[in-house]
């Protein structure tokens, strides 16, 4: 008998801190067989939403992100709080990651999960501003996605546009379950009515997290 496939939907953005925490969940969910992960990156620090990395917020930042350590186990290195958080000048935009995820989507859609991840663990453990475009497409580059970095270090319109499209999908949709934060996970039922599953859901069990998504789906 096969097994039903399911598409969920992620909402997230590249520099959220809580999305970095679910990057295991993630993993584990690309491994089951029938299940399909869609990545909708939802802008939320891009645009109007960025701004610059200053003492203030900086704290602040950092603050949460010891909690989310001590909570979930994902890393925060001094590499990153000395050269991310403490860098002079420094932008908190995720518009740039947002551009080279897309520019994944289009050319290696398979990898993308991959990319995400590999931007996280460059920012979070590395220390690399995964918000510099030259340290993305340096990222890209050694995962094999050069299509996708060319991309990005030259985006033409039709690039900005899909970018464009996709954010405002994905924000639709988080306004849609009634959510203001990410991530969030929502899996299309069989009546075809969105089942939204809260970020928390993301930090249990894994099983757990499997079952809440076949029950959604059902």
């Amino acid at each position: 008998m096969t097994t039903p496939s399911i598409t969920v939907t992620y909402l997230f953005d590249p520099l959220c801190g809580w999305c970095y925490a679910a990057a295991p969940a993630l993993k584990y969910l690309q491994g089951v067989e029938g299940i399909h992960v869609a990545l909708a990156p939802t802008g939320l620090f891009a645009g109007a939403g960025a701004r610059p990395m200053d003492a203030q917020f900086a704290a602040y930042a950092w603050a949460n992100d010891q909690r989310i350590q001590q909570l979930t186990g994902q890393p925060f290195t001094q590499a990153y709080r000395d050269r991310i958080l403490g860098a002079a000048n420094g932008r908190f935009d995720s518009g740039p990651a947002t551009l080279a995820l897309t520019a994944v989507a289009q050319t290696a859609p398979e990898r993308e999960l991959d990319a995400l991840h590999a931007l996280q663990h460059a920012r979070y453990v590395e220390g690399r501003d995964n918000a510099d475009p030259a340290v993305i497409a340096d990222v890209l580059h050694a995962l094999g996605l050069t299509q996708a970095a060319a991309l990005l270090t030259a985006p033409d319109a039709a690039l900005l546009s899909a970018t464009e499209e996709r954010v405002a999908k994905a924000q639709a949709v988080l306004h849609a379950v009634g959510a203001r934060s990410v991530p969030q996970l929502v899996v299309a039922g069989q009546g075809g009515g969105l089942q939204w599953l809260g970020g928390e859901t993301l930090l249990g069990p894994h099983e757990q997290l499997l079952a809440r998504l076949q029950a959604a789906a059902a």
